[in-house]
């Protein structure tokens, strides 16, 4: 049964100036934690760099100009199931362009996909929601908005929207998303890109290791031993580490930026660890603080960590039949060689690995993330 979409509208990005001074004073007033003991980021964000990049935001950054770019573009809202969605929707000057859904993952929003979005409309109707709970859209009151709610949510907006054949993108948690659509919806969903391939690999082909897949072993369990701390958190008491980044804009701050050096392609030294290199290698400061302050402003700390409590267990569950394509970039948090990969997607058309940019590939490489996305599209039909 196709869930049900009510009450589309058009939506204004608009800000309290209150809420704007409120996050000033609260920087103002910020108490800051003694240094760490270490001389790089294994203890996390650097004092140093934490306060600098702080009394920026106080004094200089300007939410009003992310704002508008932001508020240029077709906003809005669609009830779904009772919750109120957020969505861009860009229709292509294009007679031939054909439907295409894009999602966010954590800590992301449709901030990241502000650059790509002029290149892609040339060719997609483009529809980019915000995920439940997150951004411009409702928090849930209700138990129920795993990823597999979530993509039967946007297969329902495409359908009313007009669109009954599509394709869906992703990354992240929006890569979790997309395999849902393409795995229970596959009536209509025409096939999908990723560029966060998830899955696990096979015991019986790690005996006969290749050099690159001990590469992703050894990146990986970096990450599993030194970088998932928020995601134990998030996927267990997310309500508790709410109360904190809710209320302190820098442990906000903190808590997003430390992936912008994790995650990115920003200088890191060989071998597969995030040691060395610097955030603003790879992202702007203006662009970090950007989606540092969605998260402040629409205070979704708790209601985006519950995504993890909701479905982190189920993240790369289920095969994928429908046509799939596959983009590996080099920071990337998990990697799986093509032959690992074929076990869970049983139809990959496109499959391409590059050598530069990270886990934010629509944010970090833009001009890179079209090109995949239409060399991907490109090998499917509606």
């Amino acid at each position: 049964m196709q869930m049900r979409v009510d009450n589309i509208r058009a939506f204004t990005v608009d800000v309290p100036q209150a809420a704007l001074d409120d996050l000033k004073q609260r920087l103002v007033r910020t108490r800051w934690p003694e240094k760490e003991t270490v001389d790089d980021w294994d203890q996390g964000i650097p004092l140093a760099y934490a306060q600098e990049l702080a009394a920026y935001w106080r004094d200089d950054y300007d939410w009003r100009r992310v704002e508008a770019r932001l508020g240029a573009l077709p906003n809005h809202l669609a009830t779904i199931d009772g919750l109120d969605v957020h969505f861009l929707h860009i229709r292509s000057a294009n007679p031939a362009a054909r439907p295409l859904i894009l999602t966010h993952g954590w800590p992301g929003s449709v901030l990241e996909f502000l650059d790509v979005i002029a290149p892609l409309a040339a060719d997609y109707h483009l529809v980019i929601p915000s995920l439940p709970g997150y951004g411009f859209s409702g928090k849930p009151t209700e138990a129920k908005w795993s990823v597999e709610h979530i993509g039967a949510a946007w297969d329902a907006l495409m359908r009313a929207l007009g669109y009954d054949r599509y394709f869906a993108q992703g990354g992240d948690w929006g890569s979790a998303v997309t395999c849902a659509i393409g795995m229970n919806h596959a009536d209509h969903c025409a096939g999908i890109h990723v560029n966060m391939v998830v899955g696990a690999p096979p015991p019986d082909l790690m005996a006969d290791l290749t050099d690159s897949e001990k590469f992703y072993l050894a990146r990986f369990g970096w990450y599993q031993a030194k970088d998932s701390g928020y995601s134990a958190q998030q996927a267990t008491r997310p309500q508790t580490i709410g109360y904190a980044l809710t209320d302190s804009p820098v442990g906000q701050m903190a808590w997003i930026v430390e992936k912008c050096h994790g995650w990115t392609d920003c200088g890191h030294q060989p071998g597969g660890q995030s040691i060395g290199g610097h955030p603003e290698n790879a992202l702007s400061r203006d662009a970090m603080l950007d989606t540092v302050s969605l998260y402040w402003l629409t205070a979704s700390a708790a209601s985006s960590a519950r995504l993890y409590w909701h479905s982190f267990r189920n993240f790369s569950a289920g095969e994928i039949l429908v046509p799939t394509g596959c983009s590996l970039f080099p920071n990337e948090i998990m990697r799986l060689s093509r032959r690992w990969a074929e076990r869970r997607y049983k139809n990959i058309v496109y499959w391409n690995e590059l050598d530069r940019g990270g886990h934010f590939a629509a944010w970090e490489q833009p001009l890179l993330f079209v090109g995949e996305v239409r060399a991907a599209l490109a090998q499917m039909n509606l």
